[in-house]
């Protein structure tokens, strides 16, 4: 029995020490500096939601960073962005470990993404008196939709879009100017957002439905097989524990913001 019993503690402590040699190399891949360098798209309203008094991003996509970090057993610094185009431009470049954008297929080209831990909506606001009423009649010539320059929806319309004009501006706020401005067809853009813009233009509407949904998700640069292993089962398993859910509500987010299907 005595024999049995110092059996199963060698086992015990085989497992345990495989298991931080395993961390240890995910760590080397995913921290090398020993503190998880996060990108944060500070433009995405929904995923940060405010700042510390130290400057910080705050929200949900910090608070999965700072989860991940937990996990790792390492610090953490939250890198600020103006856009998500301006963290894949930074990608494979050593300056962030993480990027928590959008997943797109041109950014997947130098970005191993996980699956999303959220998902938001993204749809068009048209003009008072607008003959357009459905999505599918945006996507016509003569028809000029302004939308925030390389974002994740803007990826999305420049592959699918096959007749209307695309007019792209830096930044969120700048897409709805332009398009009062001169006086466009179409404003593409989240639906949560533009639930308050609309309110901004007295007879606007939204149209209903979506073009397609952003997936908000977390990635590594390609080339690091073991670290983008580890994060897509980290992202599987926040969504499953209600780690994601719980964020959400605690950012008062909710019902503009949904969780992702596990994958």
């Amino acid at each position: 029995m005595q024999e049995s019993n110092s059996w199963f503690k060698l086992v015990r402590i085989i497992i345990l020490k495989l298991g931080r040699d395993m961390l240890a190399e995910i760590v080397e891949e995913l921290a090398p500096t020993g503190v998880l360098r996060a990108a944060i798209n500070m433009s995405n309203f929904l995923l940060v939601t405010g700042k510390t008094e130290d400057g910080d991003p705050v929200g949900v996509s910090p608070d999965m960073a700072g989860e991940l970090a937990k996990r790792l057993g390492v610090g953490l610094e939250l890198l600020k962005y103006k856009t998500p185009g301006e963290v894949a431009d930074d990608a494979g470049k050593g300056i962030w470990d993480i990027g928590n954008i959008g997943a797109e297929p041109q950014r997947a080209e130098k970005i191993d993404f996980t699956a999303a831990y959220c998902e938001i909506q993204a749809t068009y606001m048209v003009p008072p008196e607008s003959k357009l009423t459905k999505l599918e009649d945006v996507d016509a010539a003569g028809v000029r939709i302004a939308v925030s320059a390389r974002s994740a929806y803007d990826l999305w319309l420049e592959r699918n879009i096959k007749n209307a004009e695309l007019i792209r501006v830096e930044g969120i706020d700048a897409s709805f100017d332009i398009f009062m401005e001169k006086e466009l067809e179409a404003l593409a853009g989240l639906r949560p957002r533009l639930k308050t813009d609309v309110e901004r233009v007295p007879g606007a509407k939204i149209l209903d439905g979506q073009f397609t949904a952003v997936q908000q998700a977390m990635g590594c640069t390609r080339g690091k097989d073991k670290a983008a292993s580890y994060l897509k089962k980290f992202v599987e398993e926040m969504k499953s524990s209600g780690f994601v859910a719980k964020s959400i509500e605690k950012h008062n987010v909710v019902g503009r913001l949904s969780v992702a299907a596990l994958v």
